[in-house]
């Protein structure tokens, strides 16, 4: 997301002062806010990426790559990139990595909102989709329901294979529970990918 702060009204400011970290922000919240940042930006882009390609390549450099698509998508010479928490190899543009960053850069908040409305509107569409897995509540976190769901129907066609948290590793992929030598196993190799 990029703003042009001379060409920002009074309104535009008064906006982007009001946003924060989007996660304090309700849905109803973020979905009002999106209007207000999207009129304000002078450039805009959100990158996606296949749960397949996302399970090849893993989350994080996944999500580091797209970031980079993204700030080249929107970046100029004349600007700063902010980025929230670490820096972008190989950008091309200055940059500067902002620690906390949806808290203290209202770019960064204002990306952030985008990001998040674009998911939920999206899980929304899953949901329509993939009725059995509530997407269009949960937008995909691991709640005690979606959890469920998976244990009665297994996983969906856009469940990540290669998704690692506790609470989804004490069900094997087809819905039954993972025998505890196995559920240890996987709590092992997320250990590992965690710290190594």
């Amino acid at each position: 997301m990029l703003f042009d702060l001379e060409r920002l009204t009074l309104s535009e400011r008064r906006t982007l002062a009001r946003l924060n970290d989007s996660k304090q922000q309700t849905e109803a919240g973020r979905e009002e806010l999106y209007p207000l940042v999207m009129r304000a930006a002078a450039k805009a882009c959100v990158v996606t990426r296949c749960v397949r390609g996302i399970d090849s390549r893993g989350l994080h450099k996944t999500n580091l790559a797209a970031l980079r698509a993204a700030l080249l998508r929107v970046a100029c010479p004349e600007a700063i990139c902010l980025v929230d928490g670490f820096r972008v190899a190989d950008l091309g543009y200055d940059q500067m990595a902002v620690v906390d960053g949806d808290c203290r850069s209202a770019a960064i908040s204002a990306a952030s909102i985008l990001a998040k409305v674009t998911r939920d509107r999206y899980m929304r569409r899953a949901a329509e989709r993939h009725p059995h897995w509530d997407f269009d509540t949960n937008v995909g976190y691991s709640t005690p329901e979606h959890r469920a769901a998976i244990v009665e129907k297994g996983i969906s066609p856009i469940h990540r294979l290669s998704f690692a948290s506790i609470a989804y590793t004490q069900l094997a992929l087809d819905g039954t529970p993972l025998p505890p030598e196995e559920r240890a196993l996987l709590e092992e190799a997320q250990d590992f990918a965690e710290t190594g």
